[in-house]
C-alpha cells in the first residue's frame, strides 16, 4: 500500500508539470488554461488556502482538491497538448530540475485571507471591542 501511494505522489507531481507546461502552449484553449492557471498556481504556491495546522480540513485540500482539480483540468486539455506537455514534465522530473514556486499565487492566498479576517471584523469587531470595553 506504501508503495501504491508514492507512485501515486509521483504521477500527481507529474501531471501537474505537465499542467504548468500546458499553461505555457500555445495550443491551449482559453478555458482549460484558465483551469489550468488556478490549479497549478494553487499546487506550486508556498501558501496554502487552508493551512495544513489546522485539523483533517487542513490535509483535505491536498489530498483531495488538488487532485481532483488536477484530474478535471486535464480532461479538458486537448490529448495532443497534454501528450507534449507530459513529455517535457518527464523530461524536468527526470533532470531533477527544482519545482517551481508561484508568488503570484501565494500572493492571491494572502489577499484572500485578508479579505476574510476583513469580513470578519466588520461584522464581529465592534462587538469584541465592546466586550474588551474599548469602545
Amino acid at each position: 500500500m506504501w508503495e501504491r501511494l508514492k507512485r501515486w505522489a509521483r504521477q500527481l507531481e507529474s501531471e501537474s508539470m505537465a499542467l504548468w507546461f500546458c499553461c505555457r502552449h500555445p495550443g491551449m484553449p482559453w478555458l482549460p488554461k484558465i483551469c489550468a492557471l488556478l490549479v497549478v498556481g494553487y499546487f506550486l504556491s508556498p501558501i496554502d488556502l487552508i493551512p495544513d495546522f489546522i485539523p483533517v480540513i487542513g490535509y483535505l485540500d491536498d489530498l483531495i482538491l488538488v487532485p481532483l482539480g488536477i484530474y478535471l483540468t486535464l480532461k479538458l486539455v486537448p490529448q495532443p497538448v497534454i501528450e507534449e506537455c507530459r513529455i517535457k514534465a518527464r523530461d524536468w522530473i527526470a533532470a531533477r530540475r527544482p519545482k517551481p514556486k508561484s508568488i503570484i499565487a501565494a500572493g492571491v492566498i494572502m489577499v484572500l485571507w485578508i479579505l476574510f479576517f476583513a469580513v470578519l471584523w466588520h461584522y464581529f469587531g465592534a462587538g469584541v471591542m465592546k466586550l474588551l470595553g474599548a469602545a
